[in-house]
């Protein structure tokens, strides 16, 4: 009973984290706004995303690694999005 709460916890949390990433990176993706976004928010969120993946990989949950890889991916995508538009609008000033 215990090992079927942990894992509908698991699946119940990696939704939330994968369906809180997704829509702002996919946001992010096709308006290429990124002003309201702390950059040292999401540099945070993607350090914590890559310590679950290798905790994940490490202990053989896979599920753990993979829900964390996408959140990962998503924080990488999002932050390079904000460092391209913040490098661009700094030069553009000049």
């Amino acid at each position: 009973m215990m090992d079927q709460l942990f894992n509908i916890c698991g699946w119940i949390g990696s939704l939330g984290l994968i369906l809180g990433y997704l829509p702002q990176a996919i946001h992010t993706i096709r308006t290429r706004d990124t002003d309201g976004i702390s950059l040292p928010g999401f540099i945070m969120m993607a350090v914590g995303a890559f310590a679950f993946v290798v905790q994940g990989l490490v202990s053989a949950n896979y599920y753990l690694a993979l829900t964390n890889f996408i959140t990962f991916s998503c924080s990488v995508i999002i932050f390079a999005i904000k460092m391209y538009n913040d490098y661009y609008q700094k030069n553009k000033k000049l």
